[in-house]
């Protein structure tokens, strides 16, 4: 697949012109991102930086890296934010969206959910 043809491919073929909150943190697998058009500040997106578009992809270097970048991401969630717990979600149907990312969501003390979009807020 092309990056004309996938958002994340894309984004990561313009990667020294990314703006900051599009390359948070960084690894030779992975890029770390603030979610786009939502309402919830620390809603980041965990990305390969390679294209693909299901977990029985990934090499066995990124799989072990997977659970450190999730941990360490809800960690630093909780202490910029506050928040007591991270929910993590895999979704990857848009047009365009096809490429594995994970949602990391923090969830605010208020313990209320109001569901997955960009117009959460109530978290």
């Amino acid at each position: 697949m092309t990056g004309g043809e996938c958002y994340a491919c894309a984004r990561e073929g313009e990667f020294e012109r990314l703006p900051a909150y599009e390359r948070i943190a960084v690894d030779e697998h992975w890029r770390v991102v603030h979610a786009v058009d939502c309402a919830l500040p620390g809603w980041l997106v965990l990305l390969p930086r390679r294209h693909l578009e299901s977990l029985a992809e990934l090499t066995d270097a990124e799989a072990a890296s997977l659970g450190v970048w999730q941990v360490r991401l809800a960690r630093a969630l909780g202490e910029v934010t506050g928040c007591r717990k991270a929910y993590v979600a895999q979704f990857g149907e848009a047009a365009g969206f096809a490429h594995v990312h994970f949602h990391l969501v923090p969830r605010g003390r208020s313990g209320r959910w109001s569901g997955w979009g960009p117009g959460c807020s109530g978290c």
